[in-house]
């Protein structure tokens, strides 16, 4: 066996030294750079983890690196069923054989995707890290390569860079109309272009195969993803023993985005539809559908642990364009979509985020403080015309900024109302420019 595995993987190394990388949209993922740590490139299922392999070995190439020393290998094969993890020294060995004047000598990139199709591959991947002269990336289904998993297998030796479904600019850039300059003095038919984009991207979300799809196609391609999701990532994998209640979970998240979700209660509507399932259970499912990227949940923006544990989470999609296809009111629900559109680009910038509720009832949407010591109170609204609407929205901005006074508070709207008289210390500003400031 070992010596089909050997012919295997050096026919492998030799047809991934020989291909150009292919020519793909460039996603602006952050990457850590530290010496020494692996670089796990973890998201859910289809937002594009390969093609980020291919991208970062496409710039290493164009930095210099001479192609032999950037190697891109899948264990996806159908003839590397079986390999074990002692199996993985035939990679490094055969890679080695066919070019020697690597080994010590220079700093190879290895681009190990899916990976964790070969169990026990964490003592391999510390043991190259620690024996060679690597730098090391990994990738792969998020069913077996967890953020939390690789944390714990790898005991410190990897970071994380996170792939979510094309952002705003990203998806902009696919099409090929991405502006350049400064977003705040583009031509008044660019904005109106954005405008259009923006309300599409909103509806159809960010999937990358999911782009210039039909609805029916698009809604076909997305209810696959979320399936795929809970069959393999979930249910296989957790054994989950109560799928109809994880279903019916999924089912009301997804199509409630940004609300606030109460394990509790919705343990009291399963019981009260006669599914037995117990709260413990619950939990566990949440996490699970969080770990496997299909969710995002927010906490309670606040200092004290017992509050965050008491108070209910805000849940969103991973993607705005599941919303329309879970949300059965019939309803467009912008409001939804653009608020799930900001909290994931809060998350492409770094921040860490929770939700302000007051004890007079007040809420604003994020509390975001980012690496660099600054904070901002966030609030997402699609309009501000009904003067009703823009006093509720200022209100709750000002309200919160005396909880915390050092965070600059801004208003984030899909158009800009003709007339608005705003506070000095509120900014106001379009979600698409916003969108595209970073």
């Amino acid at each position: 066996m070992e010596k089909q595995y050997r012919a295997v993987i050096r026919q492998k190394i030799v047809d991934s030294i020989a291909t150009s990388p292919p020519p793909l949209t460039h996603r602006d993922v952050w990457l850590p750079q530290v010496r020494g740590k692996a670089t796990a490139v973890i998201g859910m299922r289809r937002a594009g983890k390969t093609s980020l392999l291919w991208q970062i070995l496409r710039e290493r190439l164009a930095s210099g690196t001479p192609r032999e020393g950037l190697l891109y290998f899948s264990f996806e094969d159908e003839r590397l069923a079986g390999l074990q993890a002692s199996d993985l020294d035939l990679l490094v060995e055969t890679y080695y054989a066919l070019y020697p004047d690597w080994r010590d000598q220079r700093r190879a990139v290895f681009f190990l995707d899916e990976i964790q199709l070969v169990a026990g591959w964490e003592l391999f991947a510390r043991r190259l890290l620690d024996s060679e002269n690597i730098e090391l990336f990994l990738s792969g289904s998020s069913a077996r390569l967890l953020s939390r998993e690789v944390a714990t297998s790898m005991r410190g030796r990897a970071m994380e860079a996170v792939v979510l479904p094309f952002s705003f600019r990203e998806s902009l850039r696919h099409q090929g109309v991405e502006p350049t300059g400064n977003v705040t003095q583009l031509p008044k038919a660019v904005r109106s272009m954005l405008a259009k984009h923006l309300l599409t991207y909103l509806h159809e979300g960010g999937f990358p195969e999911a782009q210039g799809l039909d609805v029916r196609n698009r809604v076909e391609l997305l209810k696959g993803y979320v399936d795929l999701v809970l069959l393999r990532d979930v249910i296989e994998r957790h054994a989950v023993a109560q799928p109809l209640a994880l279903r019916w979970m999924v089912r009301q998240l997804l199509g409630n985005a940004g609300s606030l979700f109460s394990i509790n209660k919705f343990h009291a509507d399963m019981k009260s539809q006669g599914i037995n399932v117990g709260k413990d259970t619950l939990y566990s499912y949440l996490d699970h559908l969080e770990d496997a990227f299909l969710v995002r949940a927010v906490n309670l923006a606040s200092d004290s642990e017992a509050r965050r544990r008491v108070h209910p989470r805000k849940i969103y999609p991973i993607d705005t364009g599941l919303i329309p296809i879970f949300d059965r009111s019939g309803k467009a629900n912008l409001g939804h979509a653009l608020e799930t559109l900001v909290l994931h680009e809060l998350d492409r910038r770094g921040a860490e985020l929770g939700y302000v509720r007051m004890v007079d009832g007040f809420e604003v949407d994020f509390l975001a403080r980012y690496p660099d010591g600054h904070s901002e109170l966030i609030q997402v609204c699609t309009h501000l015309d009904a003067p009703e609407t823009a006093h509720r929205e200022i209100r709750a901005l000002q309200h919160a900024a005396s909880d915390y006074p050092d965070a600059q508070q801004l208003l984030l709207v899909l158009e800009r109302p003709a007339l608005l008289d705003l506070p000095h210390d509120i900014s106001l500003i379009t979600a698409q420019e916003w969108l595209l400031m970073a």
